[in-house]
């Protein structure tokens, strides 16, 4: 049993102070604001936030990082940089880049990780000896960097619209939706790693897979890309007549175990067919705004009754609080006015929502049952000095986090990760992937 004492926490009911949390076994058993510390309790500093969600994650595009931004062009073209390196990457590098990554995201708050796993195969397309040696190495990686992984095994089936998979894309593919199937039941769950699935996009499944996949996801996070770019929405209404969206929901992959990523592009019968079949919605503001994507009607499809989370996606940034404030910031620059979405709002798409899009429900909340992740913020920084604590989501970013706990194992303390230098493990495992593209 460890017992934590906060100043000011972030708990169901809102902020509170002077917070006793007790746990054991790797949840929370005991929550208990107005009471005094007691010898013996860690201290944490600033305000104390429930565990950040990463909804989204490609890891191995963290090595894409500052290395993209020469030649200007467009998602498209950004692509093909990224299967430049996708086309390389071993298990062992891969499990490098991957551990460094998600050290990274714990650095800034993550204890849960959704990674959008698509790299299966070796090049050309020849299975491993080991069918799923890639998806053990994210295992290994989210281990032993501290954070609870959903493994969204992809299936990622032709290579656009009635088109052939070719080049990088061989790595990603399976023979058909029975193979993959037959591939991920392989895969098993542990006590941090949660087996979902994912459908690439409408573009990578063909039509009559797309219910095939989801009957194979039933009673397991299933999530899916959808409407980040107009060419996505242009390809699937001159092939079947109908948005993504309406793809989607003709094939019953929607609903409130489903998480959208990106959902960009979309009519206002799109936002009605997403809230009403309560379907997750992962908004990543920094790869939308890398990549030139657009701004998510966040707050519209809030309204209609589905539930908001955020990714990192690429990692051109890994800093899951900027992700937060820059949905209401996106919300501010297109509706021209402020507070369109409330501190709580962007805690619950930080905490709450981005741990139900992930397969747990208990997650993302400083209450008794719920696992023991917890963030601590500090407010005498440079950003957050003389902050509002309850405003502090807005202003706050990942190089005021001190202390991250996952599982009731503290991981990061005064800002260090306990693998050591982050910053060195990222170095040296970008340069050899990079090195494996020569």
């Amino acid at each position: 049993m460890t017992n934590y004492w906060a100043a000011q926490a972030w708990l169901p009911s809102g902020l509170a102070s002077d917070v006793r949390l007790t746990t054991a076994d790797g949840r929370f058993t005991s929550v208990a604001p107005g009471a005094a510390p007691e010898p013996g309790d860690h201290r944490l500093p600033g305000v104390v936030l429930p565990g950040f969600a990463n909804t989204h994650s490609h890891a191995f595009h963290r090595a894409l990082r500052g290395r993209t931004h020469d030649d200007g062009g467009t998602f498209w073209t950004w692509r093909e940089r990224m299967y430049a390196l996708a086309a390389t990457l071993a298990p062992d590098t891969y499990l490098d880049l991957a551990r460094a990554t998600y050290a990274e995201m714990v650095l800034a708050g993550v204890t849960a990780v959704g990674e959008f796993h698509y790299l299966h195969h070796a090049p050309g397309g020849t299975p491993y000896d080991d069918p799923n040696v890639m998806a053990e190495a994210l295992r290994t990686a989210a281990r032993e960097a501290g954070l609870r992984l959903t493994l969204l095994d992809t299936a990622y089936l032709t290579g656009g619209i009635d088109a052939p998979l070719q080049g990088a894309q061989l790595r990603f593919g399976d023979a058909d939706a029975d193979a993959w199937a037959a591939r991920v039941a392989a895969i098993r769950p542990d006590e941090t790693l949660t087996v979902g699935a994912a459908i690439h996009s409408v573009r990578a499944v063909p039509l009559d897979d797309l219910p095939r996949i989801t009957a194979h996801a039933t009673g397991r996070p299933l999530h899916v890309h959808l409407s980040e770019q107009r060419l996505e929405n242009e390809q699937a209404l001159a092939t079947f007549g109908a948005t993504p969206t309406r793809v989607l929901a003709d094939a019953g992959a929607l609903g409130p175990a489903t998480t959208a990523i990106h959902a960009v592009h979309l009519t206002p019968e799109d936002i009605a067919t997403l809230g009403s079949t309560r379907t997750g919605i992962c908004l990543c503001p920094s790869t939308e705004q890398d990549l030139g994507d657009g701004i998510a009607p966040g707050a519209a499809l809030r309204a209609a009754g589905a539930r908001l989370s955020v990714g990192s996606d690429q990692h051109v940034r890994t800093d899951l609080l900027a992700e937060a404030a820059t949905v209401e910031l996106h919300e501010r620059l297109a509706g021209q006015t402020r507070g369109v979405l409330s501190p709580a709002a962007l805690v619950d798409l930080l905490t709450t929502g981005g741990h139900t899009s992930l397969g747990d429900p208990t997650g993302g909340r400083l209450a008794p049952g719920a696992p023991a992740d917890l963030v601590a913020i500090r407010t005498d920084t440079p950003r957050t000095a003389g902050a509002d604590p309850s405003q502090l989501v807005l202003v706050a970013g990942s190089a005021d986090v001190d202390t991250v706990v996952v599982n009731g194992v503290v991981r990061v303390e005064g800002g260090r990760h306990v693998l050591g230098d982050v910053g060195a493990m990222l170095g040296t495992a970008i340069r050899a992937a990079w090195e494996e593209t020569r």
